[in-house]
């Protein structure tokens, strides 16, 4: 895919990435209903423009409502931005969230993107809005940047999006340490910068009364000790998702428990790159999301 803004260019994998529709289908479309209309480069290969790219979403999002494809396909633009726009407008729908999230990371749309999580939040709560939209929105866009499906600047958009919108809850939060003496303190290791779990912990730790302490990303581990010397008794969590690498997750810990083996400091690592770790007395590893807050946030 090209990373050139209004003109890029997408291949018809790149199509069947976003939209979630089979790039066989995608095809028996374009020859039965004429759905899109392709380009071919100057080396004779097919390639899609971004309109083509929102048709298709726009289509596979009343597809997934239930229309069938011979009625869409006869619908003029206006006729189809209607029928998207009257799904739209129910804002509980997670589908039509994803579709409009999508929408407003091609096009750099900050306002779709408020409007969307606004409505949203509305109707089903922030923690919601995070865990069940924020979250696996951000899964896909890491399949679709693997794949080359989107740019960098595209993912970067709409993840510091996502990371103002957690801010602005964090600072709602009228008494941050309302009476629990448990500190918390987040952190991601050097060379991990995929933060908005984390961040998500640091806002639930706050709810729930902790004090808690936000160092961030890309943290030297050298820092940690220094942190610790100051909060002897804090727990220590982080999610990662990239580094450590899985190679090197085991040697992570091991360090941590050489370092903090007679400190009283405890801490939990959660993320796919530790899933398979062993933990110690020191460390507690293997937990999912969903593990990571039972274990801080215990009913």
């Amino acid at each position: 895919m090209s990373d050139s803004g209004p003109n890029q260019q997408f291949s018809i994998k790149d199509l069947e990435h976003f939209s979630g529709i089979k790039a066989h289908t995608i095809r028996i479309w374009e020859q039965r209903y004429a759905l899109l209309c392709p380009q071919r480069s100057d080396t004779n290969i097919r390639y899609y423009q971004n309109d083509d790219l929102k048709k298709l979403l726009n289509v596979s999002l009343l597809v997934e409502q239930g229309m069938r494809i011979s009625q869409i396909a006869e619908m003029s633009s206006e006729m189809m931005m209607k029928a998207v726009g009257e799904r739209l407008e129910d804002s509980g729908n997670q589908a039509s969230v994803f579709h409009s999230l999508k929408l407003s990371m091609l096009n750099y749309d900050e306002m779709l993107f408020r409007q969307v999580s606004t409505g949203y939040t509305e109707k089903h709560g922030f923690k919601s809005l995070v865990l069940d939209i924020y979250l696996p929105f951000l899964s896909q866009i890491g399949v679709l940047w693997l794949t080359d499906s989107v740019c960098p600047a595209q993912e970067h958009f709409v993840t510091n999006l996502i990371r103002q919108r957690i801010y602005v809850e964090i600072e709602a939060i009228s008494s941050p340490a309302s009476g629990r003496k448990e500190v918390v303190i987040q952190f991601l290791p050097e060379r991990e910068a995929h933060d908005v779990s984390l961040l998500f912990i640091h806002y639930l730790s706050l709810c729930h009364g902790y004090r808690s302490i936000y160092l961030g990303a890309s943290i030297p581990f050298k820092d940690l000790l220094k942190v610790a010397e100051q909060f002897p008794q804090a727990r220590f969590v982080s999610y990662c998702t990239v580094y450590p690498s899985s190679a090197n997750a085991q040697a992570y810990v091991d360090l941590i428990d050489r370092h903090f083996d007679a400190k009283q400091n405890r801490f939990i690592l959660a993320g796919k790159v530790f899933r398979d770790v062993k933990g110690t007395s020191v460390v507690r590893t293997g937990l999912d999301g969903a593990g990571l807050a039972s274990e801080l946030f215990p009913k």
